[in-house]
């Protein structure tokens, strides 16, 4: 099109008629871009439609009045294309605490990059339609918002800023980046920095941010308990059961009827025993083994029959699907079902009598699984043993003198049998190559007044694990079971490691001297081989940590992928459904066969009880299950994240008490901004920025997970030891800043001769437009710092992204800090359209 163009405009005359300079209608202009094939910019418009410099202005308001009309869009480069609605991709908004955001495709394909402007228009966890609009350079597509179809944000927890007569509130949730403004208070109230709840009545858009009423106040940021109130609110988690719910909690009866006993198999001679942990008030399984005389074990595990009480679609079982599973903070649990259920009926206590489901098992002599039967019994636990317990009668079994035993003496034979079947259990674990890394677990001590007294590690003895192999041979049976008998179900799902997460891995591990065989396909026994190879090196822990990063993560869903870390080619959730909603369906799965008219030898009932439909007990297609799976996998990971939140907030009051302290720590992350350290004995983490190492240069290696000092030659390398001073605590983010200690020398990797391996020679101070001008200044500042441990061999390295020039600053003490990682060199693809 030259300037007589608009001569060929359809609309010329509508045109003329409305304005007295008339330009390009919106039918020319998305006619002209059809026809270009391509993003055009206003100039090249202006070119093409014959637009001369008095009619620019008028051209730029119309496109702009286009893009807020859904006809147009605009890309970085401020060109102009057209909104290709027909190929837009519908998902889950997945914000970043720095910001920006993905969408998660629904079809499971590629994530798709969200712009902090993008991100301005959706809380964390909207549902919304998407164009990619680009391919970055790293391959990765960028995508522009059409439309939100879902909001998933009603509420959001914060702290109030008064100023003058204005409020407004920000988020605790580090991934809720909007400021909420307050538009009333209905009169509660409310103090200048008080954590708020807040009602949201207008959501986010592009340019208008999200508005909301204050609905109540929960006090002050160190009020005890506080933590717990705001993580809860923060991450969804209901906390209040509904009337309903709990009305139909309240009419069942405190024990089981004669009627309801006498429909089961009567276990109540059997010396069931429950063991847990001292301050567990839910006891929802029980155990009992003995040896067979042609060899090998019977083990008994019973777990309550909490689906007897929670019936498909009643009040108690939709609560128990909105909450999918029990969350356990420091000192409360949130439990998915009421007390009366989670410590009364189904609580599994001494010398009361219970509603069970069983899964009795044969176990050979090398500690494999060869028979296994499911039942409904009634039971009566013999005793409430703690794990503490447990473990002292095991290990005071030659002491003739040993009270514990003494005491317990009609219990010992069968825990004796119970330990004698763990070590069984535990060599065919070995056999099979299952993973069964050592990590430490915390229990934060309170004072009187809830303050933290001290953070301690929970230590698992014999006793603990021996419970934990009875659990996992009831899980692997009942996977078994459901697949014997053809039942669509949750499986417990495990995948192996993605191709880029083994990379890192073996990247890591070339640095040290080992080697993860398998190829591009690593199974389970790959791995023990490797973690074998540890023992007795000083960086064990680190290299397991490692390898446990590069794990995926284990989920619900009907298809029974098997489980890669425990090495099993079918694995499901049987033992506890009074708190995880996933087990609850898989005893409804386990009754729909019992209940059924199906001969099975892996079944025992009762002579002459009725059977059931199936429907009435078990109603679930594959596309249900797959929801469920979603769902379930979902509340699990919220559950983890809040009580992570409530753990992390506890660690970073308790070292608000020790600023100034000297500890002596790990390197646990390494990243281009900085490196993390988990402090010895207080098992927490803070990080040490680079804007703290002093006036040096330094190079990040991703792939050897280090920072080299150009001028001085030191390395910080994953696994370092070194002695760290706590210098500053931000609460609001939940983190832990620390400087180096005075006269701090790494003392364990950095001595080795292998660490300065292929370091280049000290350079000069790059020039701004020299040939090293990817070196950079980091700043002062925290803003680029907001990595947490989840992420730190992950996205902290920027890999592919150009630095900008070093520019001069009067600081003379601030580090430096340069990426090794290369720019991709491969051709952007595009989305097929």
């Amino acid at each position: 099109m030259k300037k007589n163009s608009r001569n060929r405009d359809p609309f010329a005359a509508r045109e003329a008629a409305k304005y007295d300079s008339p330009i390009a209608s919106r039918e020319l202009i998305l006619a002209t871009i059809r026809e270009a094939g391509r993003p055009l910019s206003l100039g090249k418009l202006c070119q093409i439609l014959g637009v001369d410099f008095e009619q620019e202005e008028a051209l730029r308001r119309r496109l702009g009045a286009m893009i807020r009309d859904n006809q147009l869009i605009q890309n970085r480069r401020s060109q102009y294309d057209l909104r290709d609605t027909e190929n837009a991709i519908n998902g889950k908004v997945i914000a970043h605490k720095d910001g920006f955001g993905f969408l998660h495709p629904d079809d499971g394909t590629e994530d798709i990059f969200l712009s902090f402007r993008e991100m301005r228009k959706v809380f964390d966890g909207d549902k919304a339609s998407v164009i990619v609009t680009h391919t970055k350079s790293s391959g990765k597509l960028e995508g522009e918002i059409l439309e939100v179809t879902e909001r998933h944000t009603e509420t959001v927890i914060g702290k109030v800023i008064i100023e003058g007569d204005n409020m407004r509130v920000i988020p605790d949730n580090p991934k809720i980046q909007h400021t909420v403004y307050i538009e009333q208070h209905h009169g509660i109230a409310v103090e200048h920095q008080q954590i708020v709840v807040v009602s949201i009545t207008r959501q986010p858009e592009r340019k208008k941010p999200p508005l909301g009423v204050i609905t109540e106040v929960l006090g002050n940021t160190l009020d005890p308990g506080m933590e717990i109130d705001i993580a809860t609110r923060s991450f969804g988690i209901p906390y209040v059961f509904p009337e309903d719910a709990q009305a139909q909690a309240d009419k069942l009866a405190d024990t089981p009827s004669d009627h309801e006993k006498r429909q089961r198999i009567d276990l109540r001679a059997l010396p069931l025993v429950t063991i847990d942990g001292e301050d567990a008030r839910d006891f929802d399984d029980a155990v009992y083994c003995e040896k067979k005389k042609s060899g090998g074990w019977r083990l008994w595990v019973a777990i309550a029959d909490v689906s007897h009480y929670v019936g498909v679609n009643s009040p108690l079982d939709i609560e128990a699907h909105t909450r999918g599973t029990s969350v356990y903070f420091p000192e409360r649990v949130i439990p998915m079902l009421p007390e009366k259920l989670s410590n009364g009926l189904c609580s599994l206590k001494p010398a009361v009598d219970r509603l069970c489901m069983v899964c009795e098992m044969t176990i050979s002599a090398n500690g494999r699984l060869s028979g296994y039967q499911f039942y409904e019994a009634v039971m009566h636990s013999h005793a409430r043993l703690t794990y503490t317990e447990v473990d002292k009668m095991l290990t005071e079994k030659d002491d003739p003198d040993s009270l514990i035993r003494t005491s317990n003496a009609g219990l010992v034979k069968h825990i004796d049998e119970l330990h004698r079947l763990y070590h069984a259990l535990r060599l065919q674990r070995e056999q099979r190559g299952a993973m069964d890394f050592e990590t430490t677990e915390t229990r934060i001590i309170f004072d009187a007044e809830r303050k933290i007294d001290a953070i301690v590690p929970v230590v698992r003895n014999d006793a603990h694990k021996l419970i934990e192999e009875c659990m996992l041979c009831a899980n692997v049976a009942t996977a078994r079971f459901l697949e014997k008998h053809n039942m669509e179900a949750l499986f417990r799902v495990h995948d192996g490691p993605s191709e880029k997460k083994l990379n890192n891995l073996r990247d890591f591990l070339g640095e040290r001297g080992l080697t993860l065989q398998g190829g591009d396909d690593p199974d389970p026994k790959d791995y023990y081989t490797l973690s074998a190879q540890l023992k007795g090196r000083e960086d064990t822990k680190i290299v397991q940590t490692m390898m446990l990063r590069s794990m995926s993560q284990a989920s619900y869903d009907p298809d029974n992928r098997g489980h890669f870390g425990l090495s099993y080619p079918g694995y499901t959730h049987f033992t506890s459904p009074i708190r995880r909603y996933p087990d609850l369906l898989v005893h409804r799965a386990i009754r729909s066969v019992i209940r059924s008219e199906i001969e099975s030898k892996h079944v025992k009932r009762v002579d002459g009880r009725k059977p059931l439909k199936k429907d009435a007990i078990y109603p679930y297609n594959m596309a249900a299950l797959l929801a469920l799976g979603e769902h379930t996998s979902m509340t699990e990971r919220r559950a983890d994240d809040a009580t992570r939140d409530v753990m992390a907030w506890l660690k970073c009051e308790y070292l608000q008490e020790h600023l100034g302290a000297r500890f002596t720590g790990t390197i646990t992350g390494v990243a281009g901004f900085g490196f993390f350290v988990e402090l010895d004995d207080l098992y927490a983490e803070g990080m040490v920025h680079i804007s703290q190492l002093g006036a040096d240069f330094f190079t990040f290696e991703a792939a050897k997970q280090r920072l080299i000092g150009e001028r001085t030659r030191r390395v910080f390398h994953i696994g370092d030891r070194l002695d760290v001073v706590v210098s500053r605590i931000e609460l609001d983010e939940r983190r832990v800043h620390l400087t180096l200690a005075d006269g701090d020398q790494t003392r364990i990797q950095n001595k080795r001769s292998s660490a300065n391996a292929g370091l280049r020679k000290p350079s000069k101070r790059p020039s701004r437009g020299g040939k090293d001008s990817r070196s950079v200044r980091n700043k002062a500042d925290t803003r680029s710092d907001t990595s947490e441990q989840k992420n730190k061999s992950k996205g902290a390295d920027k890999k592919g992204k150009k630095a900008k020039p070093a520019k001069k600053t009067k600081k003379k003490h601030e580090s430096r800090v340069k990426s090794t990682a290369k720019n991709s060199t491969k051709k952007p693809k595009r989305r097929a359209r």
